[in-house]
């Protein structure tokens, strides 16, 4: 039995154990293989040099556009959230395009070495080599992995421009709302409003009384402390901006008696607005950033300071604003055309919508702070719209403009009808507006016409004074134009550039200032204008193409630096290495030409590259060009061609004397089109570079200076000919700047009718000077024929020509040539 019993156990156990096998494979059976096509895909991109990180970049965006999604969700009523996700979007496609761009290069690289391997054999055909079957294998199945990795990439830039556009939608949505809420304008609605006033300025006042009393018991030091800092920060700042811009401020009594130019009346309004606001927002953040880090604030009064800060700077600088413009007090630094009465009684009116404004930022500060309800917030809107709507309908009937021959003193003319009309409209407009139940439109365009008046105000002031300092002469009156003028010795003409750059720059300051501002307040975010101001400078579509300005600029900065070394180089050889080396002006004309034009292309290509513009890609613009030169840029690129050939060559170099068909001169400059010749009347000829290649051209000086000239001398048969030629040699050998050797000779050329013809052929070192060898030969031939009885030799009619007279002859070239005392030399042309 113990036996039965132990082998009825193993029975068991092996049993269970097959059991367990078969269950097993069954679960290894259905579980998918992977297919030898897949294994050489995975193997394929694992391999692959970009899809790894292509792969990763894609994985790390997919997470990140869905916790943009989930933050959009959260974010559909904050305007200025969904602003600063909007930016974040379209950065994540910027790096989702970028992750695929990069597998394009190894996907080209892939399409060719496929190429390469051609069409695996047909039916029928030997079969190819197992590595060049695995290797074609292989790059097929990384090609349809990184082909596949770019079509998720396409899907998720997609969506990423889905989430982008939605975002703008929502943002578009929620300005409308805002501004088109319809809200019932009666007097219940104003009684609540009233009572809900009355409790909260209690909650105000004790709020803020006992914050005083707190600050002050406790917390004395560190408060005064804020305040004193404050005030001393804000003093240093006034003192050294007066000090600084002093000149532009200081009204010299001589200026209040005369005129002063509108340069300077726009120079005292600028600065005179700009330093005392600034001034005072220094004080203002000072005291605000103080006031926190003493831990004097409480978290409900430190926005009520902080707004309230705000609009006392604002109220200063509308009020230092319309005080420069219309001077009330000092009519001959106004810059509008108005009465001195209408200069006064148009300051209270811009001055009240200020207050009016500035009040309603504050009270709604204060009720965010305190929590108000809604009702406190329509009243105020609808209030303030309201007297605003009625201070602009009285700026209407103000009368202060004056006719061009009128005195500032004069009583005034009413405006101009589209002005006064405007005006009327305007005030009419914003009251129907809040009257119909729509404040919240109502106050936006109250606001606009406040704020953003009052900075293109500032534009116009701005503009104005680029214009006044770009005007011809204008520039050298200012005192940065007498100081270059003192320190540089400029001309008027290098200040009236200078002013011109700097009216440009003060066009370019007021918009890069004064736009973001009108945008900001119209409902644009902070996120929004840096995101137009990226891609203004980095990326300008025209089409399919790209421009970058910050490219451009960074292309034409080392275009410049590129320009100005190569001139560098230039003159730094030419003046140490060549002329220390005694070369050949030609030779340094040519070495200095050449590195021009070497570095001019380098330059070019450097700031091409700079530039972000692809060289590949010129080839389009090369195949125009060349199409372009078979129809009419042919000349010239055949000139540009034969300059370099006349620079490689030296046929002939500056300074040497060639003779070209009917032109004849020294050669003054070989450029890339022409080469200049100067007659031997001082006139300068540019002779196209291929006439000079493809003519003949004769050179005198082309390897050295050494010629030959020739003097005709003509005697009659009276006289001894072996006599002639002895008198002749003495003559030619007693000269110092005749050569020796080769040694000068005499011929007897020809018997004429009447006389015989000799030739006096010297050599001298230098061809330029033959003509007064020549001279002097002449000079010394007459007298020695003179003095030997042989005749005298000057031109004598056939006629006159005695048995006992001479005649030397004068066939020289240079009678034909003007003059000028130059004689071919012997050596032909080259």
């Amino acid at each position: 039995m113990h036996r039965f019993g132990k082998l009825t156990a193993l029975l068991i156990a092996a049993w269970l154990a097959a059991l367990t096998l078969g269950e097993a494979g069954r679960a290894a059976a259905q579980q998918p293989q992977p297919t030898p096509q897949a294994e050489v895909a995975d193997q394929a991109a694992a391999a692959s040099p970009v899809l790894p990180p292509a792969e990763e970049q894609l994985k790390q965006a997919e997470r990140e556009l869905k916790r943009l999604m989930d933050h959009v969700e959260g974010a559909k009523e904050d305007d200025t959230r969904l602003a600063e996700l909007k930016v974040q979007v379209d950065e994540l496609s910027k790096q989702i395009i970028a992750a695929s761009v990069a597998t394009r290069p190894r996907l080209d690289e892939i399409k060719a070495r496929l190429d390469e391997l051609g069409e695996p054999p047909g039916e029928g055909q030997p079969p190819e080599a197992a590595v060049i079957a695995e290797e074609r294998k292989r790059l097929l199945a990384e090609r349809g992995a990184i082909n596949a990795l770019t079509g998720r990439a396409e899907n998720l830039s997609i969506e990423s421009k889905k989430l982008a556009n939605g975002i703008t939608a929502t943002r578009r949505a929620l300005f409308s709302n805002t501004l088109l809420k319809h809200t019932d304008v009666s007097a219940a609605m104003l009684s609540e409003a009233i009572t809900a006033t009355v409790d909260e300025s209690k909650a105000l006042w004790r709020s803020i009384s006992s914050w005083l009393t707190f600050a002050w018991n406790y917390k004395r030091v560190p408060f005064l402390s804020a305040i004193g800092l404050s005030l001393c920060a804000a003093l240093i700042f006034l003192v050294g901006s007066y000090r600084l811009f002093s000149p532009f401020l200081l009204r010299h009594e001589e200026e209040e008696e005369e005129e002063p130019t509108y340069f300077r009346q726009l120079s005292l309004a600028f600065w005179s607005t700009l330093i005392p606001t600034m001034a005072l927002t220094a004080f203002g953040t000072s005291s605000y950033f103080f006031l926190s880090t003493f831990n004097v604030l409480r978290p409900d009064i430190a926005p009520i300071i902080a707004v309230t800060l705000g609009m006392i700077v604002a109220l200063s600088f509308v009020t230092k604003l319309s005080n420069a413009v219309l001077s009330p007090k000092r009519s001959n630094w106004r810059l509008v055309r108005v009465s001195d009465r209408g200069a006064r009684r148009l300051m209270a009116p811009i001055f009240a919508m200020a207050l009016v404004n500035g009040l309603d930022y504050l009270l709604g500060s204060i009720g965010e702070a305190l929590g108000s309800p809604v009702v406190m917030t329509v009243a105020r809107s609808f209030l303030a719209s309201i007297i605003i709507g009625l201070i602009l309908m009285s700026l209407a009937w103000i009368r202060p403009t004056l006719r061009p021959d009128e005195p500032f003193d004069a009583p005034g003319r009413p405006w101009p009808r589209a002005i006064s009309l405007s005006l009327l409209l305007m005030g009419g407009a914003l009251i129907a507006i809040a009257l119909s139940g729509y404040v919240g439109l109502a106050r936006f365009i109250a606001t606009q016409i406040i704020i953003t008046g009052a900075i293109l105000v500032m534009v116009y002031i701005g503009v104005l004074t680029g214009r006044s300092v770009s005007k011809q002469g204008a520039f050298a009156e200012t005192i940065a134009g007498r100081y270059l003028e003192r320190r540089f010795n400029l001309e008027q003409v290098a200040l009236d550039q200078i002013g011109l750059a700097a009216g440009l720059g003060i066009y370019a300051l007021v918009l890069v200032f004064f736009i973001p501002l009108i945008l900001l307040q119209w409902g644009f975010q902070i996120a929004d204008i840096e995101a137009w101001a990226y891609r203004l400078v980095t990326e300008i579509r025209i089409g399919t193409i790209t421009i970058s300005l910050v490219g451009i600029l960074a292309g034409v900065f080392f275009f410049a630096f590129g320009f100005v070394a190569t001139r560098w180089v230039q003159r730094w050889i030419d003046g140490n290495i060549m002329a220390r080396s005694r070369v050949d002006a030609g030779v340094r004309n040519s070495i200095r030409t050449g590195i021009g034009y070497i570095g001019l292309g380098v330059a070019g290509l450097i700031g091409l590259s700079a530039a972000g513009i692809d060289l590949s890609s010129l080839a389009l613009v090369a195949g125009a060009l060349s199409l372009g030169v078979g129809f009419g840029l042919q000349n010239i690129v055949s000139n540009f061609v034969s300059g370099l050939i006349l620079l490689v060559e030296r046929p002939f170099k500056v300074g040497d004397w060639i003779v070209s068909g009917t032109t004849e001169g020294f050669v003054r400059r070989i450029s890339v089109r022409a080469t200049e010749i100067e007659t031997f009347q001082h006139q300068s000829i540019m002779m196209p570079n291929s006439l000079l290649i493809n003519a003949s051209v004769g050179n005198w000086t082309h390897r050295n200076k050494l010629g030959r000239s020739e003097i005709a001398v003509t005697v009659t048969y009276a006289s001894d000919p072996r006599r002639v030629i002895q008198v002749l040699d003495e003559i030619a050998a007693a000269h110092p700047k005749v050569l020796k050797n080769p040694a000068p000779n005499v011929s007897f050329t020809a018997f004429g009718d009447e006389r015989m013809n000799f030739e006096l052929r010297i050599y001298v070192a230098d061809v330029l000077t033959a003509g007064g060898v020549r001279n002097d030969l002449r000079v010394a031939i007459y007298e020695r024929f003179r003095d030997e009885g042989i005749g005298a030799p000057f031109p004598m009619k056939i006629e006159d020509v005695t048995p006992e007279a001479a005649l030397p002859e004068e066939t020289d070239p240079s009678i034909a040539r003007g003059g000028d005392g130059r004689e071919r030399n012997g050596r032909g042309r080259s």
